[in-house]
């Protein structure tokens, strides 16, 4: 009975030891320290409108972003201008937002920062690390909720070689101006190329005008409701000189049913029908990715000044894009501020300003862009930047400007009509 007895021990002291090898040869199931799985398969998404050297500049930011988070995924997803504007409203509204999103500071910015859909950033950013005309577009309440890459300004961007052939200068008054406008109309010329479907390309020269003829305060005092409003005889004056501008036939047939986006008014200047075109320093950038041989071409002036007018050409129309923030409701917020730090940062800030002549909006970038120097040195001796309309106003107000400015290149409002629209909405809106 012993000897059974130590036979089974035996046995069973076998049969463990044998266990034991098999378990040691299996192999080990991968570990899972917290930091990996931290970084495994998140994904962020960024919505932006940039293309060409601009969008590039962004790619590489995310490349670099995705090096050092191994195991982040981020997708660039580009939208076109006008569309993205409703698409980002619906996809907030709807708690199905992008980690991270473009805006332009301002009003538009606001009104999600309202909603309580935008990440505060203040604690987790040095706002001291951008220019403050830049930061304080994303600034509210002295809090941070985005943080800007570049700067923009809107000059009158000419084709230097029809400007060559008819004897053109650079005008230094509106009055000069009107000149250019009139012989280039007597060659077959378009003089100005405007797509303004969109409403925002011709409120361009409705600010523009504004401010020549009424000063750089009239914005504010209206916006402020502290002084003149949208009805001073100013917005009138500016309105009347576009539809004298409509009449004289400085823009192109059905201006209000061409689309921006798809380039019909840059068409025209790419194909000498037209001579010159208000737009954005973003226009630089758009034309070096679809037309770039046209560069050699292409020169610009501020917006003249208005004899009598209280503005000068000192005073710029300009705004603040990209803003990149943080959507609060997105499932990964830490790792998108991060995201966000490294898409505003002064690398990205730096391949903007040479690649695609922006100016930035962090501190201590240095130019190589002839263009972006060119540029930037306008800004530099600014004395006054108006930002877009559409961008600062409340969205109810800055669609009834957009709407009435359409109304007035169509000759469907009188100027006096138009601008009593603006300032009854802005009376109802603007406490």
């Amino acid at each position: 009975m012993l000897k059974n007895s130590k036979k089974k021990v035996l046995l069973i002291s076998i049969l463990l030891v044998f266990l034991l090898l098999i378990t040691a040869c299996q192999p080990k199931a991968p570990t899972t320290s917290s930091n990996s799985s931290k970084s495994a398969s998140k994904t962020l998404t960024v919505w932006h409108i940039d293309q060409g050297p601009a969008e590039e500049s962004l790619k590489n930011a995310v490349k670099r972003f995705e090096k050092s988070h191994p195991g982040v995924t981020v997708k660039l997803v580009r939208q076109e201008n006008d569309p993205y504007k409703t698409k980002l409203t619906v996809a907030m509204g709807g708690g199905n937002p992008p980690d991270v999103f473009h805006s332009w500071g301002g009003g538009w910015l606001k009104k999600f920062v309202d909603a309580g859909q935008v990440k505060d950033l203040t604690n987790v950013v040095d706002k001291n690390d951008y220019l403050p005309a830049a930061i304080s577009s994303s600034t509210f309440n002295e809090k941070v909720y985005g943080l800007p890459v570049t700067m923009n300004i809107v000059p009158v961007w000419y084709n230097k070689e029809i400007f060559e052939k008819y004897n053109l200068q650079e005008p230094q008054t509106y009055d000069e101006l009107v000149e250019i406008i009139k012989t280039l109309k007597s060659n077959g010329i378009i003089p100005f190329a405007l797509a303004n479907q969109s409403k925002w390309t011709g409120s361009l020269y409705m600010m523009y005008l504004a401010e020549r003829i009424g000063g750089k305060e009239l914005f504010n005092e209206a916006y402020g409701r502290s002084g003149r409003g949208f009805d001073d005889v100013a917005y009138i004056q500016a309105a009347t000189k576009i539809q004298e501008l409509v009449k004289m036939g400085a823009f192109p047939e059905g201006v209000n049913g061409m689309n921006y986006d798809t380039g019909q008014s840059r068409q025209l200047l790419y194909t000498n029908k037209a001579g010159m075109s208000i737009d954005g320093s973003w226009f630089l950038n758009t034309l070096r990715n679809e037309m770039p041989e046209f560069e050699k071409k292409l020169g610009f002036f501020m917006f003249p000044s208005i004899q009598g007018g209280k503005g000068s050409d000192k005073e710029i129309v300009g705004g603040v894009s990209p803003v990149f923030s943080v959507a609060e409701k997105g499932a990964n917020k830490d790792l998108a501020v991060e995201l966000v730090k490294e898409l505003a940062g002064k690398e990205t800030a730096k391949e903007m300003a040479n690649k695609a002549s922006k100016i930035s909006a962090v501190k201590g970038v240095e130019y190589e862009d002839e263009y972006a120097q060119k540029i930037n040195d306008i800004m530099q001796k600014a004395e006054y930047l108006q930002t877009y309309y559409d961008q600062t106003l409340p969205t109810e107000v800055a669609t009834e400007h957009l709407d009435t400015t359409q109304a007035i290149f169509g000759l469907s409002l009188t100027p006096e009509e138009a601008v009593k629209k603006v300032e009854e909405k802005a009376k109802e809106v603007i406490k």
